[in-house]
């Protein structure tokens, strides 16, 4: 390696993209993530990215199979991301880092459990999704759970449905144009006072009982062609409106995930099914 380099590869998860790095190569005692996430996923004088993931960094010890940490393009640090760590666990079977098809990661949302399938896809345990609002968290007093409840914002009211897949999610579900929708009111709703940690955004149109489709104003990161834990918040959201059955083709801009949930078992798991896939390989001049 060359002096004052990092070694990475670039990822996608149908389209959100991710900087993926060995921890051994990027100590925080070093060099600070946040700052390292912002210039690497710069479009215009860095790599480019959604985001930046850091394989077994230094200053996390679990009993897990592996750990990481993952960086939003701004700098900020997300409990999860769907799409991210789909790349993650492929990455990290594909280069023998981990020698079994399923496994634990350490994550800020917990422990999640990935599986290599024989199609190559991915497919992840994201855990029991939260919908008790002071945990998503929803600063709404009056209500244990956010389920279609109207918020109005710039005069035009939404109902919307709140869950954290380890991180916040506000689900709308809508027949305007979603895309449209996620770029004029995402980053008023982001920041809206009613979500103390901010909030992902997600836009939905119910196309039938088995197919939605997404459009997504990542916290942190913007308009995206994917959100994995959105695609997970937003149908476990449909489920619980009765808008869908129990398992769901969520289309997004940069493609289609499979999503599982069945409410009526008690803590259910949501299983999120999709592709990542290899970008390029380089080094990084710090």
């Amino acid at each position: 390696m060359l002096k004052n380099t990092i070694k990475f590869t670039k990822m996608n998860g149908l389209g959100n993209d991710f900087i993926i790095v060995d921890g051994k190569d990027v100590s925080e005692k070093q060099l600070n993530y946040g700052e390292l996430a912002k210039k690497m996923c710069d479009r215009n004088f860095g790599i480019g990215a959604d985001g930046l993931i850091i394989i077994n960094p230094t200053d996390v010890k679990a009993n897990t199979d592996i750990t990481w940490r993952i960086f939003n393009s701004d700098g900020t640090e997300p409990q999860m991301c769907g799409n991210g760590i789909r790349c993650f666990a492929k990455y990290v079977y594909e280069k023998g880092i981990i020698n079994k098809k399923k496994f634990t990661v350490w994550t800020l949302a917990g422990i999640i459990t990935p599986e290599i399938l024989d199609n190559g896809e991915v497919k992840v345990d994201m855990g029991k999704p939260i919908l008790e609002a002071k945990l998503v968290p929803v600063l709404v007093e009056e209500l244990d759970c956010v389920i279609n409840y109207p918020l109005e914002i710039n005069g035009k009211e939404f109902n919307i449905t709140a869950v954290s897949m380890g991180n916040p999610h506000c689900v709308i579900f809508t027949e305007e144009d979603s895309f449209s929708l996620a770029r004029e009111f995402g980053p008023k709703i982001e920041t809206h006072p009613m979500f103390p940690e901010k909030t992902n955004v997600e836009f939905v149109k119910v196309l039938s009982r088995n197919n939605i489709k997404i459009d997504v104003w990542e916290r942190g990161c913007g308009i995206t062609l994917a959100c994995g834990t959105g695609a997970c918040a937003s149908t476990v959201a449909a489920i619980l409106n009765d808008l869908t059955d129990d398992t769901v083709k969520a289309d997004l801009p940069g493609g289609s995930l499979t999503i599982e949930w069945n409410k009526e078992t008690p803590d259910s798991s949501v299983f999120m099914t999709g592709k990542s896939e290899f970008v390029f390989e380089g080094e990084y001049y710090l």
